[in-house]
């Protein structure tokens, strides 16, 4: 319930003015109770931070694991990002802004890094490029995401159609580093 209200509270308001009275308030039960479950502010937004990761990534993961095509993999781990902003805001990049926050590091399979290097391995193989370009391009387009859900909720437009642009334009870039930016990078044949 904590964890929830506190959720709610950034995803509307942001982090910026947020205090363990206003949650408790919130939550409608006392501040000594918050500090039962949570020595600190930073204490509990590190695990409401860890628990929408955690949340996310496992939506996405079995998004992943039903794609047969690449395509499919790129549109299913992106409309699970796109869905989940949109019923949920933009609460993983509001905490992860947060310096006390995100210097949190998580060993368990729903960070960045494990995410990344899986991708990155399916890149490799698919556009059959070494797997440091293929690591980084896929590091690199996690980013269209984020930017994809943060415009969805300020410009207001339709998902479906958003995500298509998304999905065009992780495609594109794995592609372009293939046939254009390795392309460039071989040794000239005279």
């Amino acid at each position: 319930m904590i964890l929830d209200n506190t959720a709610k509270i950034i995803a509307s308001e942001g982090i910026s003015n947020l205090s363990m009275e206003q949650i408790s308030r919130n939550a409608g039960i006392s501040k000594s109770l918050m500090y039962k479950y949570f020595d600190s502010l930073t204490d509990l937004l590190k695990e409401l931070l860890k628990r929408e990761l955690q949340q996310l990534r496992r939506l996405q993961a079995s998004a992943a694991e039903n794609a047969r095509t690449f395509e499919e993999l790129v549109r299913n781990i992106t409309h699970e990002y796109l869905s989940y902003i949109d019923e949920r805001g933009l609460i993983i990049e509001r905490l992860q802004s947060e310096p006390s926050v995100s210097n949190m590091h998580d060993p368990t399979d729903y960070g960045r890094k494990a995410a990344v290097d899986y991708l990155a391995s399916i890149v490799s193989k698919h556009f059959d490029m070494p797997m440091h370009i293929a690591r980084a391009a896929t590091d690199i387009s996690f980013g269209l995401p984020a930017s994809a859900g943060e415009y969805l909720l300020r410009e207001k437009v339709d998902r479906d159609e958003l995500e298509d642009l998304t999905v065009s334009m992780i495609i594109g870039s794995c592609t372009a580093a293939r046939n254009d930016y390795l392309t460039r990078q071989r040794e000239l044949k005279r």
